[in-house]
């Protein structure tokens, strides 16, 4: 059975740091794409960022430099480092694992950045 279980959101100030963690099991990351999306209240579920199985990054404009995302193929983890969290970074995060057979989601972790 697939399971992905996000964990490290919670409450943080503005110009705070949080790391998400997104582990896995049933699946490998280390052949798969995975991404990290977030969903504020009452908007569409954004991609914020992603990581190829060789290891190509993207980021969405809106976290460039702020945020980066790494995979521990020993540990079968991904990661989000969140720095300089803004209160719009206000969102559940889920972790998403895909390739060309299907895709996985994790059940998210919120993130609330506020003062």
């Amino acid at each position: 059975q697939v399971q992905l279980v996000e964990s490290g959101g919670g409450l943080v100030q503005p110009g705070g740091s949080l790391r998400l963690s997104c582990a896995a099991s049933g699946i490998i990351f280390s052949v798969r794409d995975t991404g990290w999306y977030r969903q504020a209240p009452g908007k569409q579920r954004d991609l914020v960022a992603s990581i190829t199985s060789g290891f190509n990054t993207y980021y969405a404009d809106f976290v460039k430099g702020r945020f980066t995302i790494s995979r521990d193929n020993a540990k079968n983890t991904v990661y989000l480092q969140m720095n300089s969290l803004k209160p719009e970074d206000t969102a559940v995060y889920y972790c998403k694992s895909s390739n060309s057979y299907g895709q996985y989601w994790g059940q998210g972790t919120q993130v609330t950045v506020s003062s």
